[in-house]
């Protein structure tokens, strides 16, 4: 069975976590799989948004602790592992183009990792998301940490990952967790979502998710020159041009990207 499913629909790419019998679990070699995925399409010039949820009902039970054993033995291990694990946050993080969780069912631990690296999480009303790291006796990776400070603050993060507890969807939309909680199918809500925002301009979207990531991360002096390049390529985009002729004109701008 693949375990990392690709679909194309238009300009949304639809990625799924293939192994619903382990309730989407993933293992390292998963871990790495997503990191590399991720890269490719954000370069990927026909896919403007990306959707990434789970199969079997659920999206993702987090980490498969059943090969820690084997993969986490010791420390060396560990950091091996964690690289792995940040390596799929980072390439998120860094996709230039919308990244939407669809939540269905559990997602927990890692899995919650995941969608806190996307921009957006829609959840079913049956959702459950939780990390239950002190529980296992493993502390939290820095970079999950700080996406989920950046959506719940400090106090609402410490006591999710002190208790260690479940969060229904309803609990996690009144602390920012998630962003929309649906009656009906998270996976057709997100795709609906995306590709919406895929009809606007796809580098005044990575512009603004560059700079907004930027800011949340305290890195915006750091990364000044990146962003006034971002700015500056927008500007003088055929984009830029095509979406003020459609204002001018009083019709829907067709974007190209370039």
């Amino acid at each position: 069975m693949t375990e990392i499913l690709l679909a194309q629909d238009s300009t949304v790419a639809v990625v799924t976590l293939n192994r619903p019998a382990k309730r989407n679990a993933v293992t390292l070699g998963m871990w790495r799989e997503l990191g590399a995925l991720f890269s490719r399409l954000g370069a990927d010039g026909s896919v403007r948004a990306v959707v990434l949820a789970g199969s079997g009902g659920h999206f993702c039970a987090g980490a498969d602790i059943a090969e820690f054993g084997e993969v986490r033995r010791g420390a060396d291990d560990v950091a091996v592992y964690e690289e792995a694990v940040d390596g799929a946050t980072r390439a998120l993080l860094a996709l230039p183009k919308p990244a939407i969780a669809a939540v269905t069912g559990y997602c927990v631990g890692g899995g919650a990792g995941l969608a806190m690296a996307c921009d957006f999480r829609i959840a079913t009303a049956d959702a459950r998301l939780g990390i239950p790291a002190s529980r296992l006796g493993i502390v939290y990776g820095t970079l999950d940490s700080r996406n989920l400070i950046s959506l719940v603050g400090l106090a609402r993060a410490k006591e999710i990952l002190f208790a260690g507890r479940q969060l229904d969807a309803r609990e996690a939309l009144a602390i920012g967790l998630v962003d929309r909680v649906v009656e009906t199918d998270a996976r057709q809500a997100a795709i609906g979502f995306a590709a919406e925002i895929a009809r606007n301009a796809p580098l005044a979207i990575a512009g603004a998710k560059l700079t907004l990531n930027a800011l949340a991360a305290g890195e915006a002096h750091a990364r000044a020159a990146e962003i006034q390049a971002a700015i500056a390529k927008a500007a003088e985009s055929r984009d830029y041009a095509e979406g003020v002729s459609a204002f001018r004109e009083k019709r829907r701008p067709v974007f190209r990207g370039e």
